[in-house]
Parts: C-alpha cells; sequence; structure tokens
C-alpha cells in the first residue's frame, strides 16, 4: 500500500512537470526564456532527437556556441545548430552566422542574422521533448487531464468507501 503511494505520488509530480513545460513552451517566459523541442538528430550525440531545449537570448554570439534559430509555427519549428563561422560585413558592419549541426558533414547553406536568433542554447533534457510533443496535440492533452483527473477520483471513492464502512461499524457497535 506504501509503495502505491510512492508511485501515485511520482506520478502526479512526472505529470505537473510535464504541464509545467507544456504551459512554458507555449506561453512567454519572462527573460523572452523559451523552450522547445529538438525534432531532428542534426546535433546527435550533443543533443538527442526528442530533447527539449532552453533557449536565453545573448547580447553576443561566438564561434561554439549553439542556438535555436528561425521560425516557430504550427507547421515550421526552429532550427538548433553549433555556430560554425562569424562574419562581418566590412561595408554595412552586419553581423553574419554559419551554422552546423555537430551530426552534418557541411556547414547549413543560409546564414544567419541577429534577428533570426531565437537564442543560445543554455541547456537541454533529452527525450522530455517527445513527451511535450505527445501532449500538445488534443489526444495527450485530454489524456494529461483525464489521468490525474481518474486517479484522484478513484482516491475519493475509495476514501469515502472507507468512511462509509467505518459509520457501518459505529452503528452496528452501538447497536
Amino acid at each position: 500500500m506504501k509503495i502505491f503511494k510512492i508511485l501515485y505520488y511520482l506520478f502526479l509530480a512526472f505529470i505537473a512537470v510535464i504541464a509545467i513545460l507544456l504551459i512554458v513552451s507555449v506561453l512567454p517566459v519572462p527573460g523572452n526564456i523559451k523552450f522547445m523541442v529538438v525534432l531532428s538528430g542534426s546535433m546527435e550525440p550533443q543533443i538527442k532527437t526528442g530533447s527539449v531545449v532552453m533557449t536565453k537570448p545573448a547580447s553576443d554570439y561566438k564561434v561554439g556556441d549553439v542556438i535555436t534559430f528561425g521560425p516557430y509555427s504550427k507547421t515550421k519549428a526552429p532550427t538548433t545548430h553549433r555556430i560554425f563561422e562569424v562574419k562581418t560585413d566590412s561595408t554595412t558592419g552586419a553581423i553574419t552566422y554559419i551554422t552546423k549541426g555537430d551530426a552534418n558533414n557541411a556547414p547549413d547553406a543560409k546564414q544567419i542574422s541577429q534577428k533570426d536568433i531565437v537564442g543560445k542554447v543554455m541547456f537541454d533534457i533529452p527525450y522530455l521533448g517527445y513527451i511535450v510533443s505527445f501532449v500538445r496535440k488534443p489526444l495527450g492533452f485530454l489524456l494529461i487531464l483525464i489521468i490525474p483527473a481518474l486517479i484522484i477520483v478513484l482516491d475519493e471513492i475509495k476514501k469515502i468507501i472507507g468512511e462509509i464502512k467505518k459509520i457501518k461499524e459505529k452503528k452496528k457497535l452501538a447497536s
């Protein structure tokens, strides 16, 4: 019975963490921190496919920094790659970045400007992105609500049945 209670609380804590990650991956967080899911293996083995990365904008970026860049919409996800080279235009002074995935043989063809960068990757949590991506879908969102609610309802029913049994025993003893 004690092990069930421990598993119950661990499960609820897990659901809470997933819910928090879902919320912060959708809503803005102070400091412009963003949590995003890595969808490809281009940064393997450093960042695994399905990882959640936390990005934060920086004032400057240098070679070796892992950054997330590009548009973010329902149809297009941003890219997370390492800065391979920094170029400064001699006439305008504009800085552009050439990026490359660690698992890729060649640098990316498109140069990235400062305005395209979402932020520098601060840390990643491997494989948690699979769960976050699932929960963003209608079925996953429904399950993240229904399963904990069902567990709580069943626990409450068990408590009510226990109280009814106690009341019946008291009535029996009183008679």
